[in-house]
């Protein structure tokens, strides 16, 4: 007996459909774009924050859901202003609200410093090194620091 095909057509950002019936687990790229599209958006918030990092920080004019206007170049208003979804996003935001109740300072630097462990995690994966061995080698370097 033959198997169920699908007929789903793949569109432009997704996958294609299984060929077979139960044939959904079998898709190797899934995981991979998955990844990459969660550091994609990390690294959108990490880029949007970095340029208010330093004497020569810019301030960020940011219009609030009560459609109220924040300036400000501190990260940890700007992140607290900005309405930010993607889970993997909103992960950075929180560990500038982590920073900010733990240090009082630093709020910009640990998420621009995420931002860039972010780019070196998505070099490597782009080379095909493992994720998990990718995770083992950051916590051997925080080991290191």
């Amino acid at each position: 007996m033959a198997a169920t095909t699908t007929t789903a057509p793949a569109g432009p950002g997704r996958a294609a459909a299984p060929k077979r019936k139960g044939d959904t687990f079998n898709q190797k790229d899934k995981p991979m774009q998955v990844r990459l599209s969660n550091i994609t958006a990390a690294k959108a918030v990490a880029d949007a924050i970095r340029t208010s990092l330093g004497p020569r920080g810019m301030d960020k004019m940011i219009e609030t859901g009560k459609k109220e206007v924040v300036i400000s170049n501190d990260g940890a208003t700007i992140l607290k202003h900005m309405s930010v979804l993607h889970p993997a996003a909103r992960m950075l935001v929180d560990l500038s609200a982590a920073q900010d109740v733990e240090a009082g300072d630093g709020t910009t630097s640990v998420v621009v410093l995420a931002g860039s462990l972010l780019v070196a995690a998505e070099k490597l994966l782009k080379k095909g090194i493992h994720p998990t061995q990718i995770a083992e080698g950051f916590q051997g370097a925080a080991a290191e620091a």
